[in-house]
Parts: C-alpha cells; structure tokens; sequence
C-alpha cells in the first residue's frame, strides 16, 4: 500500500489502522484532523507531535494497554527461542524464565507493562534492559516507553505502507559508540541512560544496551529532536568490566554535553579500566 492508496480509504478505515499503529484515540483523532496526508514526512511530523504535544498521560498509558502482553513463559518462548527468533541466539530457558519474573515485576511496579522497540534485540539484551530500566523511577520510565513507543510506531507506519516513501527518516539524534581501547573492540552490552534536568534533578529520558559494535543507533526515536539545552550520558561501566572479571577505576562514566539545534550529536566513548576519553563525533 501506498500512501495514495492509504488516502483513499474512508475515515472509519483509516482510523482502524492508525490505531493498529498506536492504541491511543487522541493521538488516532488528532491525525485524522489532517487526513488524507500531504506525503510521508507530513505524517510522521504530526504523530510526532500529537504524541509528545497534544497527548497526555492519561492517553500514553492507554496506548501501553493496547499492546499484546508477552510476559509469561510460553509467549516468551515463541518469541525467542522458536522460528521468529532464527537469525539470533535462542534464549536459554534461564532466560527466558527471568525474563517472565521481571516482566512481571515491571508492571507491578510501574502499572503498563514494559514497552520497547525490540527488534533486533535477543532475550538476552531485553533482560539486561529490563533489569536496568527496573530501577527507575515511575517518572524516568513514563518518559522511556513513550519513547519506545514511538520507535514503534514508525515501524508500524513502514509495515502499514510497504510501498510509501521514508526515506526521509533520520537516524537519533543522539548517538553513540563505545570502544574498549584495552582490547581494541567495541564496548559490548554497556548500559547507557540518556539524561535532562527536570524539576531539579537529572531523569532519565532514554535509555539502551550497546550492540555488537558497541553503538545504540536509536536512543531516541526518529524525527524526534531535543530541545537545545544540557545533557548527561552514563555508561555502567562497572558492570561491563564486572561481566569480564576485570577491576576497573571507573564504576561509572558521565558525559555531560550541549546541544545547540536540531543537528545529529554523536558523543563516542574511549574506554580502558583505567582511563576515558570523548568527544563530538560525526
């Protein structure tokens, strides 16, 4: 389907499968405001800013219900370690049952159950960024799963209109890329928080595990710029180094950073147990 072809539906249709992209009636209501849609970007422009401008709490939680739970073991299981799962190591049962306790624990905590782009990521990599993302508090993670749900809604957009033209996407705006500079390789599995002063304190906004190349290419959802001000990156480096039986100096590194605009900020870290070093990359 096209976006032409998508314009062509009726109301009733087009609000069917807007919801089936996000399970919020504000945000569907809000879009249809401007169907049929002028192109791709004009799109994406607005549910980006119906989400984060026009929605309010009340709205994102809503969305968060609308999403299938896979929580318990059996879910879990198809997901990682049956045919969906091929091209990435299977879970262990361990795993996957650590990951249902954790599920589990989240909604208690938090009241919507945990919400993330997964694609990509192995069972292993969600539950380093369950067990993290359990730690913060109902606040940081309200902001988190609102972005994550943006991540993906836009995928949502790209299944719904296979044919439609988004190419215009950027990638986050904020990005990083750890090396280990002891070993010459990428800083694998690192937990970093993106963080904004908010109400007097640093909260936690986005957050993620580093890929086999040591990079989170989307800590932030596409087309979706901060506005300029201070910012904190943190690396748990401690775990990092505990994971490989090895002492490190640095149980932690801050990185605090401007932004100026609505430009890519990449902020790569050097990393040896000893000693770190950054700057603005490209």
């Amino acid at each position: 389907m096209t976006l032409s072809d998508f314009n062509k539906l009726s109301t009733e249709e087009a609000a069917k499968l807007l919801f089936s992209c996000c399970g919020s009636t504000t945000w569907v209501n809000s879009l249809l405001n401007y169907f049929p849609f002028q192109s791709e970007k004009q799109l994406v422009d607005l549910a980006t800013d119906n989400w984060y401008n026009k929605c309010t709490e009340e709205d994102w939680r809503l969305s968060f219900r609308e999403h299938p739970k896979i929580g318990d073991v059996k879910s879990l299981t198809e997901k990682f370690a049956g045919k969906e799962q091929a091209s990435i190591t299977q879970a262990t049962a361990d795993t996957i049952n650590n990951l249902a306790i954790a599920n589990t624990e989240y909604e208690n905590k938090f009241g919507f159950i945990f919400i993330v782009c997964a694609t990509g990521k192995s069972a292993e990599e969600m539950l380093a960024l369950l067990q993290d993302r359990l730690q913060n508090s109902i606040a940081e993670e309200l902001n988190i799963a609102m972005g994550e749900q943006q991540k993906i809604t836009i995928i949502r957009f790209k299944k719904l209109l296979p044919l439609a033209d988004f190419s215009f996407l950027k990638v986050s705006q904020i990005t990083t890329h750890v090396l280990d500079t002891s070993i010459g390789l990428p800083g694998k599995d690192i937990s970093i928080r993106l963080k904004s002063f908010h109400n007097n304190e640093w909260q936690t906004i986005a957050q993620g595990i580093t890929n086999t190349d040591g990079r989170i290419p989307d800590l932030l959802p596409s087309e979706r710029n901060l506005i300029p001000a201070c910012y904190k990156m943190v690396f748990n480096t401690g775990s990092y180094y505990a994971a490989k039986n090895s002492k490190t100096f640095y149980p932690e590194v801050e990185i605090m950073f401007n932004t100026f605009d609505d430009a890519h900020y990449h902020v790569p870290l050097l990393l040896n147990p000893f000693g770190y070093s950054t700057y603005r990359g490209s």
